[in-house]
């Protein structure tokens, strides 16, 4: 295989569009995070920890922390719209670059297929009158045209939609505050009994803090699209570094601030997986139409969802192409700096993804979908491994590039690789996740094998 390029820091300039501003990137960072999986999953993990969900997020959000903070740092000094996959091919060689590159395109093809689905069915709900599929096909067609058209629509969208998440969550936070004080009309103080009753904090125990990390870990996903994003703006190294800062702290506010009121409010006994927990705390102080309002909320966060993972994936196989690890057909570039062609190959799996998930829920897509279920932890375990490569050789060659910084380097960065490691071994332990990793490491093993004929086929070309 090959070696690593000796510098990291040779760039090209994108032929991308730079449409994208310091705002579109910042809501991008924090609402690209907050999905379904927030606002309905979250009550499984509760169910599984009780009140000590909130030392799962916590954990979960370190991890998602320390992770987005190396991809910041590598980011910022080396801005690229394949980001972790180029900074895998000049850390460790065209290998991974090529493995990390097409195992995030098939996760974000596969989630897609489920967030279109997951929309369908509210709007199906809405509108019985129109089959669940015509929902699936609209969606599909609205977001492939705005990702069509200039970059900046994208940005817009996705500003709209994540605002209207991020909204939600402080009216959330305010509501749920004001109601643990007593000080709604005909609410009383809560204190802090369902925090301490029902078993006490942690009534299963480490135990369940640690199911709860398997439960969550995973909603942290999407954090890494802002930084395929910031090739597309005025100036990605500056952009990328204060998107990155503004988004990780805020989002570990939203989520372990929202888990905090909701164990408050409620005992974490009354909580039902499938049920969103954000609903039931709604519904207990009063707030009218509660049902409905979060069934918007989360409609919203599934079509930004799949917005989001549509760009990422084009961007994702459009450098894959720059770089010859996909068909060079993919390259062309639109007068508007949109690579369509890789938007058409993504919309088109992803159609494919989602006629599977319509037609065989519980066998051929499942399958897929257990396939992509560990891979963003093999995903960040690629980029922790590329920040230790890459971080001495800028240190050495262009120190000024460090406009964000790695804490605790090198000493964090293996703290990160460690947790990754945990995660997946707790996972393999469990015997709900274990099909997940091992379905995993099967497609990685498969997209390692094809790199690795390639680079077979390369050297033997180059010796001919």
């Amino acid at each position: 295989m090959h070696d690593a390029p000796p510098s990291p820091l040779a760039t090209e300039a994108e032929p991308l569009s730079h449409g994208l501003k310091q705002r579109h990137l910042t809501m991008l960072g924090l609402g690209g995070v907050i999905g379904a999986g927030l606002f309905v999953g979250s009550g499984a993990g509760i169910v599984l920890a009780g009140p000590g969900i909130v030392v799962s997020y916590l954990l979960a959000g370190a991890l998602a922390m320390l992770v987005m903070r190396m991809l910041g740092e590598m980011s910022a000094a080396m801005p690229a719209s394949g980001a972790f996959s180029v900074h895998a091919e000049r850390a460790l060689g065209r290998w991974a670059g090529f493995t990390v590159g097409w195992l995030y395109w098939f996760l974000l093809v596969v989630v897609l297929a489920v967030e279109a689905t997951g929309a369908a069915t509210i709007a199906n709900g809405w509108v019985p009158g129109v089959p669940q599929w015509t929902w699936v096909l609209i969606f599909m067609v609205v977001f492939t045209v705005a990702n069509l058209a200039a970059v900046r629509n994208f940005g817009e969208f996705e500003f709209w939609f994540a605002a209207l998440k991020v909204g939600a969550i402080v009216l959330f936070l305010a509501l749920g505050t004001l109601a643990v004080l007593g000080l709604l009309p005909d609410t009383e103080p809560v204190g802090l009994a369902n925090l301490t009753g029902q078993g006490g904090f942690l009534p299963n125990g480490w135990e369940g803090v640690v199911a709860g990390v398997l439960a969550v870990v995973f909603a942290f996903g999407g954090l890494e699209v802002v930084t395929i994003a910031a090739a597309e703006s005025d100036d990605p190294a500056h952009a990328v570094g204060r998107a990155v800062r503004s988004a990780v702290w805020r989002i570990l506010l939203f989520y372990v601030g929202s888990m905090l009121v909701i164990v408050t409010v409620l005992p974490w006994t009354a909580m039902e997986p499938g049920r969103s927990p954000y609903v039931a705390v709604l519904d207990a102080i009063g707030v009218p139409g509660a049902g409905q309002i979060m069934n918007i909320v989360v409609f919203v966060a599934l079509l930004s969802a799949l917005n989001a993972n549509l760009y990422g994936s084009s961007r994702m196989v459009f450098s894959l192409a720059e770089r010859g690890e996909a068909p060079t057909g993919l390259l062309r570039v639109s007068g508007g700096g949109v690579p369509r062609r890789a938007v058409f190959a993504s919309v088109a799996f992803g159609f494919v993804s989602v006629l599977l998930n319509l037609k065989w829920p519980d066998t051929v897509f499942l399958y897929m979908l257990n396939a992509v279920g560990a891979v963003l932890l093999f995903v960040w375990g690629l980029i922790a491994v590329s920040e230790l490569r890459l971080r001495p050789r800028i240190e050495r060659e262009a120190p000024e590039r460090l406009t964000l910084r790695m804490w605790g380097f090198p000493w964090l960065t293996w703290v990160a690789l460690a947790g990754i490691v945990a995660v997946l071994v707790l996972m393999l332990g469990d015997e709900a996740a274990r099909p997940q990793v091992l379905w995993s490491a099967g497609a990685t093993a498969l997209v390692l094998l094809v790199a690795g004929l390639r680079e077979l086929r390369d050297m033997r070309s180059s010796r001919a």
